[in-house]
């Protein structure tokens, strides 16, 4: 049985500078359990600051955002720096690992921020997400020496580390070559058979055609949700 993870109700956004402009308008939609879900739309309709309100990155806005039973609005920092770490996890167009460091210790640093395992538990569950995105064998390489398509896997098992309620991608093959695109996909689609959650803002079409659903965005506003083809087929 699918339940609501994920809960965004009449979510208004304005910028200030240099005048007042609504960037999102009565944004209202709710995530299930397990789904695979695009925000597509053209560049400046507000897909990318609906994802870090969502992410609660962002905490000027009007409107609700619930996740996991918890309501997020009007919650401090210390409150929701913590509740990020722990029940979501980040895959952005840069990986943002760190290159002086191996593989394995990107991998491990939510985790030891999160504190809930000692750290040879925190290791151990690394490789157990090194071992889900095909890495395993590169754990104790510097992330430096890794191609493009390596390190954008090694953020995915990052993201996984605390097994977050929601995985949230921001052009999460925005900077990769076709058949690295289809490979990090592919890791997305297969979590997302295993019953992890994702959001992902995207530009690329056969991404979002290969999500559950869909949900297409201009000035601002929602204006088309549908499940894909792909999943009106299973």
């Amino acid at each position: 049985m699918m339940s609501t993870v994920l809960s965004a109700r009449h979510l208004n956004k304005y910028f200030y500078d240099p005048d007042k402009f609504q960037v999102l308008k009565d944004i209202t939609f709710d995530v299930q359990s397990g789904e695979f879900l695009a925000i597509v739309g053209k560049s400046g309709c507000g897909k990318s600051t609906l994802l870090y309100l969502l992410s609660t990155m962002d905490t000027d806005y009007d409107g609700q955002v619930e996740m996991a039973g918890t309501t997020l609005t009007g919650r401090n920092q210390d409150f929701l720096a913590r509740f990020r770490n722990e029940h979501l996890g980040f895959v952005f167009q840069f990986h943002f690992l760190l290159p002086e460091f191996s593989v394995l210790q990107n991998v491990m640093l939510p985790g030891l921020k999160l504190g809930k395992y000692p750290e040879k538990v925190v290791e151990e569950r690394a490789m157990e997400k090194l071992r889900l995105i095909g890495m395993a064998d590169y754990a104790r390489k510097p992330a430096s020496k890794l191609s493009g398509g390596q390190q954008q896997r090694v953020a995915i098992a990052r993201a996984l580390i605390n097994d977050p309620t929601i995985i949230m991608g921001d052009e999460p093959t925005g900077n990769l070559d076709r058949a690295n695109s289809e490979n990090v996909f592919a890791i997305f689609r297969d979590l997302a058979a295993k019953g992890q959650t994702i959001i992902a803002v995207t530009h690329d079409p056969d991404f979002a055609a290969g999500t559950d659903r869909v949900i297409e965005m201009s000035d601002g506003m929602i204006i088309n949700g549908h499940e894909t083809k792909d999943r009106q087929a299973n």
